[in-house]
């Protein structure tokens, strides 16, 4: 069948596009997982996996073929089930229920932010069959009053009110500590009930040779590796941040889906004003908050003149990006190492409740990587990057004379 959805941000969760082989594999063992523990009073099947490895999708096309059986073969064993796929994101809800406008059987309905299905669920004193979770690592794990959640943990509320939970769930990519996640806490709802974890490893996104991969992967555990010498991906360091944002409007203008991004180091408030991402003498407005448009921020066309946040694009796929790394993310030369300054992260709403934690310190300079780590894991074809912190600008800038080719 062909692709249904023809707009590249929306083709990222396209319920009909061709899954790898490894995807589909695993696809036909969920299925097979449902049959086997639809009438046990709980199981779960964890999906693990880095940015990238297309985790979204393959929820998005096993809820597809979900749903189809529930609404019309009467011959299966998953007709007439009750599912529900939620995520705590509202751009990735946007992206879901425009989908769901498009696919017969996939109605807007049954796509839900957790905290809405957990107390409807409560509420009615009713359970889902089955209940899909994406960004799972964007679950509470603590109660959230001015977001309506009261209980303790939102993954322990879905289960209590599902027989059968997927989810996927990557733990570099908890961005605050209400929803923060050690690997050995998930694990330990395996261990009550009928459980089973897979780990998706093929890189589908980011269409690069592994030296970038690795190179990423370094940065966002505090390690600066060398600049790639030979690479397909265009990966490129800038001294200045006007010329990046010039060539990421070219880029765009050419290929579309492709957006300045950054850490969360410069100050901004959801009050309707703008603010503005600064560096030398670059200066451009942070995304405006805009929670009743219907299309996602890297969609809208003018989201060109704005710099998005590791919020506004979590779980989206961009072209070409241009990163600017904000202050809190530094560079020790006598050490020869990645220093990370909490007290310059902006986000002050990530840190909320680290005081009841153990190490907050390592935990803070851990969220701000995983936030890195976000950031260099949307563009398919291109990264640039910009450091506002002179020390890691003259790092960065010293590697591209020890790089072969392909780094300007």
């Amino acid at each position: 069948m062909k692709d249904i959805i023809s707009n590249d941000s929306l083709y990222k969760l396209d319920p009909y596009k061709k899954l790898t082989e490894e995807q589909e594999k695993l696809k036909e063992h969920i299925f097979k997982f449902c049959y086997n523990h639809l009438k046990d009073e709980h199981a779960i099947f964890l999906i693990n996996g880095a940015a990238g490895t297309g985790k979204s999708l393959l929820l998005s096309s096993i809820f597809n073929n979900l749903q189809n059986i529930s609404r019309s073969d009467s011959s299966n064993a998953l007709y007439d089930t009750n599912n529900y796929l939620l995520v705590n994101h509202p751009e990735m809800l946007k992206l879901y229920k425009e989908i769901a406008g498009k696919a017969p059987n996939l109605l807007k309905k049954n796509f839900e932010r957790p905290t809405t299905f957990i107390n409807r669920m409560a509420k009615n004193n009713t359970r889902a069959d089955i209940v899909l979770i994406d960004e799972a690592h964007l679950l509470l794990t603590k109660k959230d009053p001015y977001n309506h959640f009261n209980q303790d943990n939102q993954l322990e509320e879905i289960i209590k009110h599902s027989h059968i939970v997927i989810l996927v769930f990557d733990e570099n990519q908890v961005l605050k500590f209400k929803s923060y996640w050690k690997n050995e806490k998930i694990h330990s709802f395996l261990k009550t009930i009928p459980s089973e974890f897979y780990r998706l490893t093929n890189q589908i996104r980011v269409q690069a040779d592994e030296n970038i991969y690795e190179w990423i992967d370094a940065f966002s555990k505090g390690i600066l590796k060398p600049l790639p010498t030979k690479q397909i991906f265009d990966f490129r360091i800038f001294d200045n941040a006007n010329e990046m944002y010039k060539l990421i409007k070219n880029q765009n203008s050419k290929y579309g889906l492709c957006r300045m991004l950054a850490t969360y180091d410069f100050p901004y408030k959801l009050d309707g004003k703008d603010y503005y991402v600064t560096t030398d003498t670059f200066k451009l407005r942070w995304d405006r908050n805009k929670p009743h448009d219907q299309k996602p921020w890297a969609e809208r066309p003018d989201t060109i003149n704005e710099v998005g946040s590791v919020y506004t694009i979590q779980g989206f796929d961009l072209n070409y990006s241009g990163i600017i790394l904000g202050p809190s993310v530094s560079y020790n030369f006598e050490k020869d190492k990645i220093v990370i300054n909490p007290d310059k992260y902006e986000d002050s709403a990530a840190y909320m409740g680290s005081s009841k934690i153990d190490y907050p310190t390592e935990a803070k300079c851990k969220i701000i990587l995983n936030s890195i780590n976000v950031l260099m894991t949307r563009a398919r074809k291109g990264m640039y990057i910009h450091a506002a912190d002179i020390n890691l600008r003259k790092k960065l800038l010293s590697l591209i004379k020890s790089a072969v080719t392909n780094i300007t």
